[in-house]
C-alpha cells in the first residue's frame, strides 16, 4: 500500500523526546494508514519504545516530547492516554502487564471495560474473533493467565488488547523472549489482523519476521529514523541485509 494514497490513520512528525539532557528520539515522522501493517526495527536501545509510547502518552515522568502526533486528522499531543484509549488507540507493552493470578477470559473481558463503561451493550462481541485468532486461549480460557507459557501470554496480550475494538494497535516487540517456532506463529497472526481492517504499528527488534509481513518499513538507529520505504524493498536494502537480517539474505 502506498503511504500517499490513504488518509492516515496516524501521522507523527518531528517528535523528539529528552531524558533531562538526553535525547532518545529526534524529529521522528511517520505515517500508518487504516489497515496497514508498519514496522519500525532498529537495535535495542535505539528508541523504538520511546517512540511507541510517545505516541500513546505514556511516557514516564522525566520524559518529555515535542512535536506532531495526529490521529484521524486530529491533535492529541495534549491528550490524555485514557482519551487515546478512548478513541481507538491501544498498545500492547513489552512487558505485557497481564494480571496473573486472573483467568485467560477475564483477562480478556478486562480488555473490554472501557467499551462496557462507555455502555456499549455488546462489549463482549469481540471474545468469539478473539478465541478464533487464538484457539489456544479459548482452550485455556479457564486457566490462570500466570500459569501460560511466553508465547500464550503474548496472545493473550493481542487479544485483550483486541477486546477493546482498536482501530490503531501499537505492539512493542511482540517476539521479546519467545523461540522462534512461536515467533513464526505470532508473526502470523499479527499479519491476519490487516483482514479485520485493524492499523498496526510494530516495533521489533527482528527485522526479518517484522518485514515478511509489512507493508512499509522505517529504520531507527540512535534516535532518529535512518531510512524508510516499502517493507520488501527495506528487505533487499544492502544496508539492511547486512546490518539486521544478516549477509546469509544476500545470497537467499
Amino acid at each position: 500500500m502506498n503511504q500517499t494514497t490513504t488518509m492516515p490513520i496516524l501521522e507523527v512528525t518531528g517528535l523528539s523526546v529528552r531524558y533531562g539532557k538526553v535525547e532518545a528520539l529526534h524529529g521522528a515522522a511517520l505515517k500508518v494508514a487504516p489497515g496497514q501493517i508498519v514496522s519500525v526495527i532498529g537495535p535495542n536501545g535505539a528508541g523504538k519504545s520511546t517512540l511507541l509510547n510517545a505516541v500513546m502518552g505514556a511516557l514516564p515522568v522525566t520524559g518529555h516530547a515535542k512535536g506532531s502526533v495526529r490521529y484521524r486528522g486530529e491533535e492529541v499531543g495534549a491528550v490524555p492516554i485514557e482519551k487515546r484509549v478512548a478513541r481507538g488507540m491501544c498498545l500492547v507493552p513489552e512487558k505485557r502487564e497481564l494480571f496473573a493470578t486472573m483467568s485467560v477470559e477475564d483477562n480478556l473481558v478486562l480488555g473490554a471495560y472501557r467499551r462496557k463503561r462507555a455502555g456499549e451493550r455488546d462489549f463482549l462481541d469481540q471474545l468469539g474473533p478473539v478465541f478464533d485468532l487464538f484457539p489456544r486461549l479459548k482452550e485455556r480460557r479457564k486457566q490462570a493467565a500466570g500459569t501460560l507459557s511466553g508465547g500464550e501470554r503474548q496472545m493473550l496480550a493481542v487479544g485483550r488488547a483486541l477486546m477493546g475494538k482498536p482501530d490503531l494497535l501499537m505492539l512493542d516487540e511482540p517476539s521479546l523472549g519467545l523461540a522462534p517456532l512461536i515467533v513464526k506463529e505470532i508473526f502470523h497472526i499479527i499479519a491476519r489482523l490487516k483482514g479485520t481492517g485493524v492499523a498496526t504499528l510494530l516495533i521489533e527488534q527482528n527485522a526479518r519476521a517484522a518485514l515478511q509481513i509489512s507493508d512499509y518499513g522505517y529504520v531507527l538507529e540512535t534516535g532518529e529514523l535512518a531510512l524508510e520505504g516499502p517493507a520488501d524493498e527495506l528487505a533487499r536494502n544492502p544496508r539492511v541485509i547486512e546490518t539486521y537480517l544478516g549477509l546469509a539474505k544476500k545470497t537467499a
